[in-house]
């Protein structure tokens, strides 16, 4: 009985389904290094690192799909954020800690991210919640299912921060929904302190 209510439970958050085209505008990266103060050699290693892994970027994005029908989206930004991780450690080798702040920065600013509660996050509601393995795993499900159903609607809403806006704020509902009926009273409360600030990944331009 419980797994079918948790089937349930999880199914209730998934909606939509579309399909993606376009991952947007990249990073520029002669912008921030114009920001940086590098030597000649500096100004070498970077331009090697940077193009290093605009190519991987690229080759991410054909092993994800392309611009075809059967694009992963999700599978595509996961692995952008692994890229990302390991573009850092190759500047923090010859770049100053200051430039290095200033080039993360930049980095995290413009990148496109996952529109989930991040692993740290869910490491930290976690502990504050003193989550059993039952819920924990309610948690990540339902977050999954978010990110699955924003994604999905990707076609529904590009190009339109305002409606883009509403869907996310439609999903992120349900997923405090589902997760009321897996938390206790005090562990609900406390959850929605925690990721109160926790909003949409873009401007509602209007």
């Amino acid at each position: 009985m419980k797994k079918i209510l948790f089937a349930l439970l999880i199914g209730s958050v998934l909606m939509v389904s579309c399909k993606e085209k376009k991952q947007g505008k990249g990073l520029d990266y002669n912008q921030i290094k114009s920001e940086l103060t590098l030597t000649a050699e500096q100004s070498k290693r970077f331009d090697e690192v940077a193009d290093k892994y605009k190519k991987l970027s690229a080759e991410a994005r054909t092993a994800s799909g392309g611009e075809g029908a059967q694009f992963d989206r999700i599978g595509f930004l996961t692995k952008l954020e692994a890229l990302r991780k390991q573009q850092s450690e190759e500047m923090s080798a010859f770049l100053s800690a200051e430039d290095l702040i200033k080039f993360n920065t930049y980095v995290d600013k413009n990148s496109r991210k996952r529109p989930r509660y991040t692993d740290e996050l869910l490491a930290q509601l976690k502990t504050e919640l003193a989550l059993n393995d039952q819920q924990y795993q309610a948690l990540e499900a339902v977050n999954n299912a978010f990110e699955k159903s924003f994604s999905d609607a990707h076609d529904v809403y590009h190009g339109n921060n305002g409606l883009a806006r509403e869907y996310w704020f439609k999903y992120d509902d349900q997923r405090k929904e589902a997760l009321k009926k897996v938390l206790s009273d005090e562990q609900f409360a406390k959850y929605q302190e925690i990721v109160k600030a926790v909003t949409p990944p873009f401007e509602d331009k209007k």
